[in-house]
Formats: structure tokens, sequence, C-alpha cells
């Protein structure tokens, strides 16, 4: 796909699927600038992106973050096609988990990083289409325990509430910024290993698990790469008659019960 005089703002995309998403951008011709908390991660993505690529440091929930990314990424490359929100996390270090055991905090900072942070990206972006008054893109990612729970493995109850949120926040916006081209869809990733899923990564009984929640290309676990496509598709200009939606990248979780032996 040609993605020549396109530019893009990735939050959270200097690990895992952001950066993935990013060097698939990059590779068919689009500047990139990556979003992420950590600087050293920022300095090896931008490397990895070469010429073309930029990246800052910043956290997700700091309304600033995305305003300064959306200033750099503007300067740098005189205009943004679009933005893929891909931050976010875990909120069991902070108490998430069975509703019976969570904890406010984990509550709390789990909406935080997940629904708050992808809100204030979303509106920063919004803002500058309409100022500039152009069309653009905009994809969030949700996931598959925003609406097909699996509760012997994966268990965390205000992470669920905020996947779940993130659909319907995109369906309300996409319908409304319609009238001004202005796309908003979402992609919503079964289990993949990412920094973020280290956990289920080192538990066979999980890894076993997904042999029949996740039977495509040999019942294995998600890799970045396979979101690729579904990202090049919805961010790219030609797709301008879809919004409003959601893709599962599941590997047929929701279509499978899983067999627990």
């Amino acid at each position: 796909m040609d993605f020549k005089n396109t530019s893009y703002i990735i939050m959270g995309g200097t690990t895992g699927m952001g950066l993935t998403a990013a060097k698939a951008l990059k590779a068919n011709g689009a500047n990139v600038l990556v979003v992420g908390r950590n600087p050293d991660n920022c300095k090896r993505a931008e490397k990895v992106l070469g010429q073309g690529g930029l990246s800052i440091s910043g956290d997700a929930t700091v309304p600033e973050t995305i305003k300064t990314a959306i200033q750099m990424a503007h300067n740098a490359f005189g205009g943004i096609t679009g933005l893929f929100h891909v931050a976010g996390g875990s909120g069991r270090k902070w108490g998430d988990g069975p509703l019976d055991q969570m904890t406010l905090d984990g509550w709390n900072k789990t909406l935080e990083l997940n629904l708050t942070s992808l809100m204030l990206s979303n509106q920063a972006m919004i803002r500058y289409f309409l100022e500039h008054e152009k069309e653009g893109i905009i994809l969030n990612m949700g996931s598959v325990l925003g609406f097909s729970p699996s509760p012997k493995y994966f268990v965390t109850h205000a992470y669920a509430a905020a996947k779940s949120a993130i659909i319907g926040f995109s369906k309300s916006i996409a319908a409304y910024y319609a009238q001004h081209n202005i796309r908003v869809n979402v992609i919503a990733p079964s289990l993949f290993i990412t920094p973020m899923a280290k956990r289920v990564a080192e538990d066979r009984e999980i890894l076993q698990f997904l042999k029949t929640k996740q039977p495509l290309d040999g019942g294995r676990a998600g890799e970045s790469e396979d979101i690729d496509n579904a990202v090049l598709m919805f961010l790219h200009p030609d797709s301008k008659f879809i919004t409003g939606q959601v893709l599962s990248v599941d590997g047929g979780w929701t279509l499978s019960e899983g067999q627990y032996t």
C-alpha cells in the first residue's frame, strides 16, 4: 500500500504492536512520530524507524503529551494524516482483578491508563483536524476482553470495562464527526505476546489453553505483526468509506470456547 505524503502519530508506539505498526507504515512510505514513556525505548524506536521517523517521551495520561506530539509532527511533516492510539496497560499491580477483590486504585488507574489517555489523544487529534479543516483518521486499540471475556485466566474487570468503553466512545465520536470526514475505528486483538503480556508468555497452562481458544495458525498467541494489515487498511487515506467499526484480530478467540484441559 502506498502511504507517500502521509504522516501519523502513534501513542504507545515505541514497543510491541505500536512499534511494529510504525515500522509497517514507514516501510510503505509514511512519516511517523511515536510516543512512549521510556526515553530509552524512544531512542531505540527512532533509530529503528530511520529517516522520517521521530519519537518523543511522555505520559499518555498527561494532556500536554499529545499536544506536544501534534505540534512536533505538524512542524516536521507539514501535516498529520492520522492517529493510532495503542497506549494502555494492565492495572493488576494497582489492584485490578475480580470485582470482589478489586481496589479503588486498581479501578481508577486502569481506566486512566486505558480510557482517559485515549480520550485525551482523540480529543486533541479531533481539534487538530477541525482547526485545519481537513479530513482525518483515528484508530483506537481495544481488546476482545471488552466483549468476549475469558474468566478463568483473564479476570481484570476494570480492564474489560475500559476496553468496552473504548468501543462505545469510538462509535459515538465516529458518528458525530463523520460529517467532517473524520473516521474513527477500533482494532480489538486477543492475546498477543507483547511487553504487557509477559505473565502469559511464561504460563504453559495458558499457552495450552490458547491452542483451542485461538485455533488459527496452530493455536498460538498473536505476534505484533499480525495486526499490521488491519492497521494499514484502517489508516490508509483510501479507506474513506469505513468508520465506527470494530475489527477483532484474534486468531478465532471470539468464535471458540477454548478447552481448559
